[in-house]
């Protein structure tokens, strides 16, 4: 199995690649397409989840400081915040009036993933790597 400092980067990238193409497909109304990407994207994100954790294990995470609390709990929100447009990606799907929250949810769970990368990249360039610790 490939070390988690290559899984973690590849599954990254292509959950946001896959992001904004679930982006596009709603925009575009591409229902078919849309909820594939949803799917696709969902798995693709579980697996950069398993490994992230896999590459923490390999830092002092603590030696980041004060940004490893805050990107431990951005990351918990924003996968909870998967939920937001989930739920009302089904409403939707029943009721086009509910289009609008639903790209508002959709957005502010974005908004939230793009944090939670930026603040684990962050992280870890300020972690000492454990196998560096004497």
């Amino acid at each position: 199995m490939p070390a988690p400092q290559a899984l973690f980067p590849t599954f990254l990238l292509l959950t946001v690649a896959l992001l904004g193409l679930v982006v596009y497909t709603g925009l575009k109304a591409k229902l078919r397409l849309h909820l594939a990407l949803v799917v696709l994207t969902l798995l693709s994100l579980a697996l950069a989840i398993v490994a992230a954790l896999a590459l923490g294990k390999l830092y002092d995470l603590e030696s980041a400081g004060w940004i490893t609390p805050v990107h431990l709990n951005l990351a918990r929100i924003a996968t909870y915040a998967y939920a937001l447009p989930a739920a009302t990606g089904v409403m939707t799907l029943r009721n086009r009036q509910h289009r609008k929250l639903h790209f508002r949810m959709a957005m502010f769970t974005l908004t939230l993933t793009v944090l939670a990368a930026v603040t684990g990249a962050w992280m870890i360039f300020h972690a000492t790597p454990l196998a560096a610790q004497s």
